[in-house]
């Protein structure tokens, strides 16, 4: 053999020795390449799942909301056809007597209340004679002016015209 020849498979076989280098790099990746791709297949089977479960509770998280808009929208209509009632009811009825004609229901119960505060009184200011008590006059439940800083609402206002309520979050609260 000549040197030419020598020198012809000395680099073959170097060229051989760096191709199956290659070749076992290229197939460690290969093998890397795999497996992260079954690890991908297995995240997108698991994003899959939790996309089902995410539309499933959307749906049943809409029925409830249809529900109760339902519920409330009912209650909404019981409740002005109540006040409705409630103010026929009111116009109705007859005006109230005034406080000095009108009988008073516990007027012995009330007069022996009375005595009994007035003798505790005379007990504690050590006086020998009991005072007398004055009835208070009894005021109309109907037909009197609203509290002051109140007003009536009518049956006719919107239940939700009123600016939302802001929740603000206070250190230690729960939510």
């Amino acid at each position: 053999m000549s040197l030419i020849a020598i020198g012809m498979n000395l680099l073959l076989a170097g060229l051989l020795v760096a191709a199956m280098a290659v070749g076992l790099r290229l197939n460690r990746r290969l093998k890397a390449l795999r497996d992260s791709h079954e690890g991908f297949e297995a995240a997108v089977r698991e994003l899959n799942v939790a996309a089902a479960r995410a539309e499933q509770g959307l749906a049943d998280l809409r029925a409830a909301t249809d529900e109760a808009t339902d519920m409330l929208a009912d209650r909404i209509e019981k409740g002005r056809a109540l006040a409705g009632r409630l103010e026929k009811l009111v116009a109705a009825a007859p005006p109230p007597a005034p406080a000095a004609e009108q009988p008073m229901a516990n007027e012995s119960a009330e007069r022996r209340l009375g005595a009994l505060l007035a003798a505790a009184r005379a007990v504690r200011n050590r006086t020998e004679e009991p005072v007398e008590r004055a009835a208070p006059a009894a005021e109309p439940l109907v037909g009197r002016p609203p509290l002051p800083g109140r007003r009536i609402a009518s049956p006719d206002e919107d239940l939700f015209e009123d600016a939302p309520v802001a929740l603000e979050r206070r250190a230690g609260a729960r939510w």
